[in-house]
């Protein structure tokens, strides 16, 4: 399964199960991966999608290859390891890469 499938099967969880993300803002997360390029995770509304292409208003952006967005999504990355050895770039807010780790970790 790709990267891009099991983040679709996350995205089902949280739409499905919304109590965690209820009071999130709107906001929109980018990942560019390594391999297919970027993708955007968009939070409205309580809900949340999955957007092909780059986005001009992402507040922040993280930057991967697919392998290690695949452990991210299974909460299964060490993300303090990955960015310091250069496995994980964070473009932008950091503060919201981190509540994103947070939100995945809450559907695990």
């Amino acid at each position: 399964m790709s990267a891009r499938d099991e983040l679709q099967e996350l995205v089902e969880k949280m739409n499905a199960n919304p109590q965690h993300i209820a009071s999130e803002k709107d906001r929109i997360y980018q990942i560019n991966l390594e391999e297919s390029g970027p993708l955007q995770i968009v939070f409205k509304a309580g809900q949340v999608q999955v957007v092909e292409g780059a986005a001009p208003d992402a507040e922040v952006t993280l930057i991967m290859n697919e392998k290690n967005f695949s452990k991210m999504l299974k909460d299964k990355l060490n993300t303090t390891m990955a960015f310091m050895t250069g496995g994980l770039k964070v473009e932008g807010k950091m503060g919201l890469a981190l509540k994103l780790q947070e939100i995945v970790k809450l559907y695990q």
